[in-house]
């Protein structure tokens, strides 16, 4: 019997519940496999983080987890970050010899100077809110590396972003899990989630775009 009913808009083997049930003996280990390959390897684009972490909350909260919250929360979170550092070195190592192809349409030198001012303004803020939007919680963490984010600042937001995510997602899931509600709007209520992380980049870039457009108006006064 399924704990989670959800509207098919994903492929079953990408079902959270799915996957997790059919991991079987492995399932913690598969989840942590999972979370460290979304956060950072850029293949892993497509796995479905959240509603994994959502869903190991619930199967903790119903002993079909049979691991204490407390340690499932540390793993998935400490995977989550070493998957930051692994996504940041691909970044480091790979990205100057992709974006130093002159030829190249998709890799261009320009790419990296916008991502390095990009991060010199917004870099901490950026770190912490991808984190709860599907896709660019992957990307981003190479993007830091190919612009020379300052390591020590990259990493201690990373933590930070790691601790509210991983832990953050999958306590929702423990304590939320036993709403009927939840339980049967689980897209809806991570789509909600994903919505909400994106509201305070949204209105950073507003308030970017306004101190621009006031610079601007200064400068031709």
């Amino acid at each position: 019997m399924h704990l989670i009913h959800t509207v098919a808009l994903l492929p079953g083997w990408l079902d959270a519940e799915n996957l997790l049930r059919d991991l079987g003996p492995y399932m913690l280990i598969g989840l942590c496999l999972i979370i460290f390959a979304e956060c950072g390897l850029l293949v892993g684009f497509f796995l479905p983080g959240d509603s994994l972490l959502f869903t190991a909350g619930l199967f903790v909260a119903n002993d079909l987890l049979k691991t204490p919250l407390w340690l499932v929360c540390l793993l998935v979170t400490v995977c989550a970050v070493l998957g930051n550092v692994a996504g940041y070195g691909i970044g480091y190592k790979a990205g100057p010899a992709l974006f130093d192809r002159p030829r190249s349409r998709l890799f261009r030198r320009e790419y990296v100077d916008r991502t390095s001012a990009f991060f010199d303004r917004y870099g901490a803020r950026a770190i912490v809110l991808a984190r709860f939007v599907p896709i660019v919680r992957t990307f981003i963490t190479a993007m830091a590396g190919v612009g020379r984010m300052q390591p020590r600042r990259y990493f201690t937001y990373s933590l930070i972003g790691g601790v509210v995510w991983a832990t953050g997602v999958t306590l929702l899931g423990y304590w939320l899990g036993g709403v009927a509600f939840v339980r049967a709007n689980i897209e809806l209520i991570l789509v909600a989630i994903v919505l909400a992380s994106v509201v305070p980049i949204g209105f950073e870039y507003l308030r970017a775009r306004r101190q621009a457009a006031h610079g601007a108006a200064r400068e031709t006064a």
